[in-house]
């Protein structure tokens, strides 16, 4: 039996048909409502909370395989606790749980935001370490504290690995995810940031999650990356799939600088949240790449060209776009 956190999520909704797939029987976290999706009626939901310590250890029982894709992804300044509680708090509740039950492997999915990023470093990997007296977005710290959970479950004998994807793109809700870039696109926005991002096909994380959930690989985080791209090439390319107009107006990084502040001091004021934040707009503004080479090392592994995924995602959502035009005429 494998449990799955997050099984309304993003890597939760294609997780859980690969493993029905491949024959294993699972039973998966949900909030809100049960997914769509292939195989549904043959998994056993279970509605909680990672915050919740008694229910995990009931939904563990006779559990072989726990995959934690649960999390919350934001960098809104009103989500900081809730980053610390899901993140950190609902990661440790997982690992006490995991290791109260023999012979549980954990698959941890963590975030390239928990790689440290050395001063004057381009290429960065699993081994770059984390500075805890530099500047982080409360996402990444949150990341990198949850993952020091999973450390210390491997101290104490849990057997563990690590995934670490970039910007992971898939079809889902248009308000949430990467979704979101695509959901800029098709809404013919005008401007566009300087930066770049690394991004990996959804398809991909899960696969590579499999493969070292049923290893014997143990103790290791991997970096999930399929490439880096730019924003503007991101979005030239989405827009050609929808056939859209891209953005077509760089935003200096001084006025990015001038946006965020305003938006501070008008989610303060109103209680709405920024639509672009300090770290949002810093983020956007760096380029750093993430190097594959370990995994590709461990298991032989390819990723999809990041182009490919774009057009797979735009393909995926065309159907629900015309929705989302409205919207954005409102």
């Amino acid at each position: 039996m494998v449990f799955v956190t997050g099984g309304s999520g993003l890597v939760g909704t294609f997780l859980i048909p690969a493993l029905l797939q491949r024959g294993h029987p699972v039973k998966a976290l949900y909030r809100g409502q049960v997914p769509a999706m292939p195989g549904a009626d043959q998994v056993q939901w279970l509605e909680g909370d990672v915050l919740d310590p008694s229910f995990l250890r009931e939904a563990l029982q006779g559990v072989s395989h726990v995959f934690h894709c649960a999390g919350v992804v934001s960098y809104a300044p009103q989500d900081e606790d809730l980053l610390k509680q899901v993140n950190i708090e609902g990661t440790a509740n997982i690992v006490d749980a995991c290791l109260e039950q023999p012979a549980v492997k954990l698959c941890h999915v963590s975030s390239i935001a928990a790689i440290g990023r050395p001063q004057g470093a381009t290429l960065l990997n699993e081994d770059c370490k984390w500075d805890p007296a530099a500047e982080h977005s409360a996402y990444a710290s949150s990341k990198y504290w949850g993952e020091l959970e999973v450390w210390r479950g491997v101290a104490e004998g849990l057997d563990a690995v690590i995934v670490n994807p970039s910007v992971i793109l898939g079809p889902a809700d248009w308000n949430r995810s990467s979704t979101r870039l695509f959901k800029y696109v098709y809404r013919e926005r005008p401007f566009y940031t300087g930066g770049s991002a690394n991004f990996v096909d959804v398809r991909d994380v899960v696969e590579a999650m499999l493969q070292l959930a049923f290893s014997d690989i143990s103790g290791e985080r991997y970096i999930l990356n399929a490439g880096l791209l730019s924003y503007k090439s991101f979005f030239e390319q989405a827009a050609r799939c929808f056939g859209k107009r891209a953005p077509g107006t760089r935003v200096p990084s001084l006025v990015a600088e001038a946006v965020w502040r305003f938006e501070h001091a008008r989610a303060w004021l109103t209680g709405a949240r920024p639509l672009i934040t300090k770290d949002t707009a810093r983020v956007s503004a760096k380029r750093h790449e993430f190097s594959n080479s370990k995994i590709r090392s461990a298991l032989g592994f390819s990723f999809r060209p990041v182009s490919e995924s774009i057009a797979w995602v735009c393909g995926q959502l065309q159907p629900a776009a015309s929705g989302v035009a409205a919207e954005g005429r409102e």
